[in-house]
Order: structure tokens, then C-alpha cells, then sequence
């Protein structure tokens, strides 16, 4: 505590949440860098199509379609650190491929395909123990500041990847820039193994290995399905991801082909758009204090998100500035609303099936993902790069009618009781504190 009485920082009084926050945060910055880079080894060292380039974006998020589920019933089985350490150490090796290939003179849009798969199936594992390692790490108490400090440093974190992206690909080579992104899973790696809690292990997760796969999956299938708020999120997850990777999955070859910007000029573009994340980590939860959980989500994610409307006006010189503004709006609403959708899975869903929850959400909100990407590619390749971001773009506030329309829309704040662990009851679950 402080002398005024106010508690101190987590980043000062919690050793294992501080190794968390800066392994956390070093992966951020990696993927981010791999989310410039990649695009332009392909735009700008293998001349993809645009589909290609679509395709790529796809591969990253595929394996949520195929191995969502059975790794959400085998986080809850195993040690979630445990977990963690083995998709970052894949992730290392995987990464570190790319420039070596790119040295051997063996590098191919197959192989950007085949470590954008696989680095996307190592990231399954890793978000969906991460998710379930969180809760037990921290107190019910800690967790809204760990969740905003954690999105945040994760905003800023990209803002940096981002912009790095477009500076190492400019000075360096767009493939040399992935080695970034291995030293970071490296850093993810070294602070990961110095964390010393150690879960605690419920009596469920004991006799997991003895329950049939099947019916661990269609535990939390069932469980987000039959509850209403759980529902509502999901669904808004899944057209919202569509309509984001829509527009982001095509947005190099966008700002590149169609605009005429340099490699640097679009990782600083980008950077700048994705700063809105900082702004919305530090706002939600002052602003759900405020106005309540479920108008906040709202506010957030439908007010915030119409600005991508400018993104298809970007052109050069001041007309940059429409992408920068439009990203920045997006990004600060969805970021902020994820800080208020993680602090309500966390205080509402047993911890026991906390990463079948997670998982069964997560493979319909990022299932949704690879779609996105290979419509937007489609749309590029037929109507041209500037109507498929007209399209694409509209589809980010738009789909934050299916929140208004739920329950969502019509409380205050989402629910602070922990749901039953039981089976999941028909929509009838007590309303929303007010």
C-alpha cells in the first residue's frame, strides 16, 4: 500500500504477473512486426496476388477451425505454463525459418503458408492457456487492472511491432524482419520459466484424462451456446473478426498498390492507427465505471468503430491521415471492449471450464477469421482494392447491431455472479446487476 492508502501498481508488487506482462508484451510486439512483414514479403519479394496475400492472412487463423476445440479440453487438462512455454518455443523455430530460407535462396509463398499455419496453431494454444492462466495467477480483485495493464502494454506493444514492421522491411529486407519476431518469443520464453506460481489443480482437471474428448467439447459448446450473454459476445465476435481481417488481410496491398506508399511510410501508418489501443485499454474501465459494463461495450464498440468508414478515403499526402484516424478509432474500440468482454469471462465463468469456454467462443470468433480473409482477397481480385475496403470496412460497425440487439443492449452492466458450473440452463439466467 501507499502512504495515501491506495494499493501499489501490479507491476511493482506482483514478481509473476510482471514476468507475465513482459513475456506477454515482447510476443505482442513480434506478432505485430510478423503482421507488416509477411505481407510484404509477398507483395514486395514474391509478387503475390492479392488473393495470395488474402490467403496468407487465412493460413494464420485457419487452425482455430480445426484445433480450437480439443485444445481448449487439453488446457484444461495439462499445466496451462506448461503450455505456454512449448507453443513459444515452436513458434521461435518457426520464425527463425523464414529468414534462413530467405538466405538459402529457398524461400516461396508455400513456405510463408506452411509457417503461417503452423505458427497459427501454436498461437491456439498459447491465447487459450493464457486466457485460463490469468485468472489463477491474479486475485478476482487484481484482475480488471491486470486485464487493462495487459491490453494496453499489448496496444503499445503493437504500435512499436508496427511500425518496426515497415522500418526493418525498408532498411533490412521484409524477411530479415521476421527475426524479430523470433527473439521476442525467445524474451516470451525466459519470462515464462521464471514465473514460479504454479496452478491449482481442481478435482475436475484430475479426472480429465479419464472423459471422452467429444464430451468435453460439447461441454463448452453447450455452455456458450445456451447462455445468453456468453451468446451475444460470441456472435458479435465472430462478424466483427470477419469484417476486420476483411479490410486488414488486404490493407498492405492496399496502402501499397492502390495508394503508393514506401514499406516505412505504411508500418508508420499503421503504428499511428494502432495507438487508439492505448487510448482504449486505459479508457474501459473508467468509462465502464461510469456508464455501466454493458453500455460501455456498447459505446465502444459500435460509436468508435464507425470512424473505419474514412480508411477507403486514404490517399496521399494529407489524405493519409484518413486511414490514421479511421484505424485509430478502431482500434481503440475493440481493444476496450475486449478489457470489459476479459474482466466478464473471468468473473463469470468457472475456472474448472474456463478454457473450454474460451476456446468454444474462440473458434467461432476467430473461425471467422480465415473467412474474412479470403472473401476481402476475392473482393480485390474482382472489384479492385478500394471498393473491396469500402465493402469490408462498413462491416465493422455493422456488426455490432447483433450486441445492441441482445441482451447486451438492453442492461447496464453485464453480469458480476459467477455462472453455475453445472450444465448450462436455457436462456433464463438472472439479468444484469443494475
Amino acid at each position: 500500500m501507499t502512504r495515501d492508502g491506495r494499493r501499489r501498481s501490479l507491476l511493482r508488487r506482483h514478481r509473476d504477473f510482471r514476468l507475465l506482462w513482459c513475456g506477454e508484451t515482447a510476443g505482442k510486439f513480434g506478432a505485430s512486426v510478423t503482421g507488416v512483414a509477411m505481407p510484404l514479403i509477398a507483395v514486395s519479394e514474391l509478387h503475390a496476388s492479392t488473393f495470395q496475400i488474402g490467403l496468407l492472412s487465412a493460413a494464420s487463423w485457419a487452425p482455430w477451425l480445426v484445433m480450437g476445440l480439443p485444445a481448449g479440453v487439453w488446457v484444461d487438462r495439462l499445466p496451462r505454463r506448461t503450455v505456454m512455454l512449448a507453443a513459444a518455443a515452436v513458434s521461435l523455430l518457426l520464425f527463425t525459418a523464414v529468414p534462413a530460407a530467405a538466405w538459402a535462396g529457398r524461400l516461396s509463398t508455400g513456405l510463408l503458408l506452411a509457417v503461417a499455419l503452423l505458427t497459427g496453431t501454436a498461437a491456439v494454444f498459447f491465447q487459450t492457456a493464457y486466457t485460463a492462466y490469468l485468472p489463477d495467477l491474479l486475485s478476482p480483485a487484481d484482475q480488471p487492472e491486470g486485464n487493462a495493464k495487459l491490453h494496453g502494454s499489448a496496444s503499445a506493444a503493437q504500435i512499436v511491432g508496427l511500425g518496426s514492421g515497415g522500418l526493418f522491411a525498408q532498411l533490412a529486407g521484409a524477411a530479415n524482419g521476421m527475426l524479430a519476431n523470433a527473439a521476442t518469443f525467445l524474451v516470451s520464453l525466459l519470462c515464462l520459466g521464471r514465473i514460479r506460481h504454479r496452478e491449482t489443480r481442481t478435482a475436475d482437471n484430475g479426472r480429465g484424462a479419464e472423459r471422452a474428448l467429444r464430451r468435453e467439447i460439447g461441454e463448452g459448446l453447450r455452455l456458450v451456446a445456451r447462455d445468453r450473454w456468453l451468446r451475444a459476445l460470441t456472435l458479435y465476435g465472430a462478424t466483427s473478426n470477419m469484417a476486420l481481417m476483411g479490410y486488414q488481410s488486404i490493407l498492405v496491398a492496399f496502402l501499397v498498390r492502390e495508394v503508393g506508399l514506401a514499406p516505412g511510410t505504411v508500418g508508420a501508418l499503421v503504428a499511428a492507427a494502432g495507438s487508439g489501443g492505448v487510448l482504449g485499454a486505459f479508457a474501459a474501465r473508467r468509462v465502464a465505471a461510469r456508464v455501466g459494463t454493458a453500455r460501455a461495450m456498447i459505446l465502444f464498440e459500435l460509436g468508435l468503430p464507425v470512424l473505419a468508414l474514412l480508411i477507403p478515403l486514404t490517399g496521399t499526402g494529407a489524405g493519409a491521415l484518413c486511414y490514421a484516424v479511421g484505424g485509430f478509432g478502431v482500434s481503440a474500440g475493440v481493444v476496450a471492449g475486449n478489457v470489459i468482454k476479459s474482466g466478464f469471462q473471468q468473473h463469470y465463468c468457472p475456472p474448472e471450464l474456463l478454457g473450454r469456454i474460451t476456446a468454444s467462443a474462440a473458434v467461432l470468433n476467430y473461425g471467422t477469421i480465415p473467412v474474412g480473409a479470403l472473401l476481402a482477397g476475392a473482393l480485390g481480385t474482382a472489384v479492385g482494392l478500394r471498393p473491396a475496403m469500402w465493402i469490408t470496412t462498413a462491416g465493422v460497425p455493422l456488426a455490432a447491431l447483433v450486441l445492441l440487439l441482445s441482451p447486451v443492449g438492453r442492461v447496464r452492466d453485464l453480469p458480476t455472479a459467477r455462472r453455475p458450473a453445472g450444465p448450462a440452463p436455457a436462456p433464463g439466467i438472472p439479468a444484469a446487476t443494475v
